[in-house]
């Protein structure tokens, strides 16, 4: 499985590509706001400087609910650098962006994704990745996971090749949980990306053992 990083952050951008793991990076406006970034060029530039890190799919989200402004902004998006991926809302005139994105050879990312109807008309337009929101749906009371599963079992059964990107992932357990159900990719904040590191009996282990390399070696 894939681990991309959902950020806007450089500084954790450039924490997990260091640690070896990262193959890809998603953002949105409300993740850019948080750094401060305002205004289409300073965010043109942002994207451009993560691409630069990476080297890999960055999802670069339009603004536009439109067709016609998510046609263009889109196009700009892509120009910007080719490891960019369009980021696409799963609305009427997203589905039909990403057909005409797809037939361009424009890579895009279906996001918002709720259900496994969503899921299906994202794949027949040519979504490159389709997000399901993992956590958004488990704090209303329904199961993300369940639906990532759902996903997956239909695009394997149906041979479609949009990968499912499962999204707002809120934890470690949310990580491993994508593992089991065979998600292609999982975008996590780099905190849960961390906290598969974490175990008990790593650290009880590895104070044993500088205890006795101590008392050995002085």
């Amino acid at each position: 499985m894939k681990f991309f990083i959902d950020t806007a952050n450089l500084d954790q951008i450039r924490e997990a590509y260091e640690m070896g793991v990262l193959d890809g990076v998603t953002t949105n406006p409300s993740l850019m706001a948080k750094e401060g970034i305002k205004g289409t060029g300073s965010q043109q530039k942002h994207y451009v400087d993560i691409c630069k890190i990476v080297q890999a799919d960055v999802s670069a989200e339009v603004i536009a609910t439109d067709y016609e402004g998510m046609i263009r902004e889109g196009e700009e998006l892509a120009a910007l650098n080719p490891h960019i991926v369009v980021k696409v809302p799963c609305i009427a005139d997203g589905i039909k962006a990403i057909k005409y994105f797809s037939g361009k050879e424009i890579r895009t990312n279906c996001t918002l994704v709720f259900s496994t109807g969503q899921a299906l008309l994202a794949a027949k337009a040519g979504a490159t990745y389709v997000s399901p929101f993992v956590g958004r749906l488990d704090d209303i009371g329904e199961d993300g996971i369940a639906l990532v599963a759902r996903i997956v079992e239909m695009y394997r059964y149906y041979g479609y090749e949009t990968q499912v990107l499962a999204a707002s992932i809120r934890n470690s357990r949310h990580i491993i949980q994508c593992v089991e159900v065979g998600a292609d990719v999982a975008t996590c904040p780099l905190s849960a990306i961390k906290g598969l590191l974490k175990h008990p009996l790593t650290d009880a282990g590895l104070q044993k053992f500088l205890e006795d390399y101590k008392s050995i070696n002085g």
